[in-house]
């Protein structure tokens, strides 16, 4: 359906793909991975036609139809989220806006004059958008945004007013409804809660299309993708099987190439010390001489690329009290929606608390109480002796200084470090050499995350509560933050829609319903076990 035909493509100086080739064939979902600035997007972008080759060509089947999605949403405003959803959805689309063009037009008492004829093209446009299957696609839109996530309120509202996370889950749903032969998702597990993201999964799982999409989430990858294309130092190199048969592969082969670098390494250096010492002798030079051709005649083998592997260690921090923190008849609302209403709950040391809850449930006033940016309306929540929080929410990235450096922001969160040890940090989120160099306002989602967490993390809290700390990150940082939280010694409550980091990390589930707080030792592994469900409300 899509070829990748010997392709090159340079960014100013920078080589992002030379000489690469790969195809996408009906029927496939192939995940797209490598590393930030590889040139996944770059490759979306060549596809759609976006983006030229330098050399190369990217050839498409005729007919075919291609979806795709893009953190770039866009601006959306004057429509409902059904309508805006509907919108991408072809002909049938423009049918819809001169229906409701009409149902205005009806209403309108200027127009009453030329209400007869109003009513003839109403007429009309209303069997035509029957026979396009109209009425299904409006259910159909709404069956989508209900996956994703939307209240009827939140489809029937204007677009224009929502975030732009919700927006972004919109965008979303205008390609999942347009179901077309192709869809290219670049991160559409970004701004999705854990129901949500589910459902994306079991709806892409049976899109009979082909599939071409990067996510930062392993499990999502693992369950829908049958094929990997990698980009790796220009190249693109193809794997049949999923993203953890991908993973052992990958390691295999680096595995077999290190094996096969070493042994010509050490041929080499075996013929290269008999040419140093036989070069002076004229009995040995026939011998000499051939052995100089043949090692001017080898392909040499590379050693593997040495994949950037980061690391972060907490030290040790202070140890608190056995109660961490403790909510006593707590009541919580806004406006006339109750959120928590005579809520108790204990908080102990050493326990790692995963919050679950369907979407609206509570879960990040939860975390707000705790941090006390928000107040209860009734009873108390106390932090117990000797706590030190750190507390990751996401509006935290927005508060970062646009005209510091990387390296200026430690600097002034603190003052008293010496230089190499705030190197040392900013080298374990990823911020090596010049990088710490860069001003706040170029980061990318994913680097703000990393600082944020590197400003949190660098004087130990023993208590940390986290608000979906995952997104934004990269796999690579993601694993690094799953190790070095699973050597931390402290406390920890936290929000995640990502199901590796909630099974590695937690041991105790706090799921929010209704009726209550409901507590599950073991956690979130042993929650599924016992529950049947990945998330409050889904059965696997």
């Amino acid at each position: 359906m899509i070829r990748l035909d010997t392709i090159s493509k340079h960014n100013g100086q920078r080589l992002i793909f030379i000489e690469a080739s790969a195809a996408l064939q009906k029927g496939e979902k192939v995940g797209l991975v490598g590393p930030n600035g590889a040139g996944k997007s770059t490759l979306f972008r060549m596809i759609t036609k976006q983006d030229e080759p330098d050399e190369g060509q990217v050839l498409i089947d005729r007919g075919v139809s291609i979806g795709f999605f893009s953190q770039d949403v866009g601006e959306m405003a004057g429509r409902t989220a059904v309508a805006e959803v509907m919108a991408g959805a072809g002909p049938v689309a423009e049918v819809a806006a001169e229906l409701a063009e009409l149902e205005t037009a009806m209403a309108d008492p200027e127009q009453f004059d030329q209400l007869d004829s109003i009513i003839e093209r109403f007429g009309e446009v209303q069997a035509r958008f029957e026979d396009l299957g109209g009425y299904a696609l409006e259910g159909k839109a709404r069956e989508v945004l209900h996956g994703l996530g939307f209240s009827q309120e939140m489809m029937d509202g204007d677009v224009g007013a929502l975030s732009g996370g919700w927006k972004m889950r919109v965008a979303l749903g205008r390609i999942l409804l347009m179901r077309p032969d192709v869809m290219l998702l670049d991160e559409p597990s970004n701004h999705l809660d854990l129901e949500s993201l589910i459902w994306l999964e079991q709806f892409l799982a049976g899109y009979d299309g082909a599939l071409l999409m990067t996510s930062h989430d392993r499990a999502f990858m693992n369950r829908i993708i049958n094929k990997v294309i990698e980009i790796d130092g220009g190249n693109l190199n193809s794997f049949s099987g999923d993203y953890e048969f991908y993973e052992q592969q990958r390691a295999l082969n680096e595995k077999q190439q290190q094996a096969q670098f070493e042994r010509q390494q050490a041929m080499l250096a075996k013929e290269v010390s008999f040419i140093e010492r036989f070069k002076a002798r004229a009995s040995h030079a026939a011998q000499v001489q051939s052995r100089v051709k043949k090692l001017e005649k080898i392909d040499r083998v590379e050693p593997p690329k040495r994949r950037q592997t980061l690391s972060f260690e907490f030290p040790p921090a202070p140890r608190s009290g056995d109660i961490v923190a403790n909510f006593q008849g707590v009541d919580k609302s806004y406006g006339s929606r109750v959120i928590y209403n005579g809520l108790d709950l204990l908080i102990r040391r050493g326990e790692r608390c995963c919050i679950l809850g369907v979407n609206g449930a509570g879960k990040s006033t939860l975390l707000k109480l705790v941090a006390g940016t928000t107040k209860p309306d009734a009873g108390t929540v106390t932090i117990g002796s000797n706590v030190k929080m750190g507390y990751f929410a996401q509006h935290a990235m927005d508060l970062l200084d646009g005209d510091l450096t990387i390296f200026e922001t430690l600097e002034r969160a603190f003052p008293l470090a010496n230089q190499g040890s705030l190197r040392a940090l900013a080298g374990g989120f990823g911020f090596s050499g010049d990088e710490i160099e860069k001003y706040c306002r170029v980061l990318s989602g994913g680097e703000k995350a990393r600082l944020v967490m590197a400003l949190m993390l660098y004087d130990p809290p023993n208590f940390l509560v986290l608000d979906e700390p995952t997104n934004h990150l990269d796999m690579a940082t993601k694993e690094m933050l799953i190790t070095a939280l699973g050597n931390y010694e402290g406390t920890m409550l936290f929000v995640s829609h990502d199901r590796h980091f909630l099974a590695a990390l937690s041991n105790r589930v706090l799921e929010i319903t209704p009726e209550g707080i409901h507590q599950y030792g073991g956690g979130y592994t042993e929650y599924v076990a016992r529950t049947g469900q990945e998330a409050p409300g889904l059965h696997a």
